[in-house]
């Protein structure tokens, strides 16, 4: 079953996601913040990393950054899934390293084509 980290602070947003995640299948690490996240990442390995940008400790295009650029780290996936919608933020996102990008709210079958496409062949 491919392991998906969620680095999120938003204990309501973190609760959505587990939910669709568990009813797709994939298992969830979880992590509220983003020094936490890269620990958890480093430690459990997880097939892909959802990534929200408003942290409370350090940004999640910092934290991506940091990520991409361990070797160790930097084949993972990162979606950014965030509330930042606005203009170039996308743009801003991909920019960090994020693989790809979701707003939020997410629908059921934006995050299950994201995690598809990048999850092919992890499922076992």
């Amino acid at each position: 079953m491919p392991r998906i980290l969620y680095i999120e602070d938003n204990p309501l947003n973190m609760k959505l996601v587990r939910k669709l995640l568990a009813d797709m299948g994939y298992g969830i690490i979880e992590a509220s913040d983003g020094e936490y996240g890269i620990r958890q990442a480093l430690t459990a390995s997880p097939d892909l990393i959802l990534m929200d940008i408003n942290l409370p400790d350090v940004d999640g295009l910092t934290i991506t950054q940091r990520l991409k650029s361990d070797p160790h780290l930097r084949h993972i996936p990162v979606i950014a899934l965030t509330a930042n919608n606005m203009h170039g933020d996308r743009e801003q996102c991909l920019a960090a390293g994020c693989d790809a990008y979701l707003a939020k709210p997410v629908s059921r079958l934006e995050l299950r084509n994201v995690l598809e496409r990048f999850l092919r062949g992890a499922r076992s």
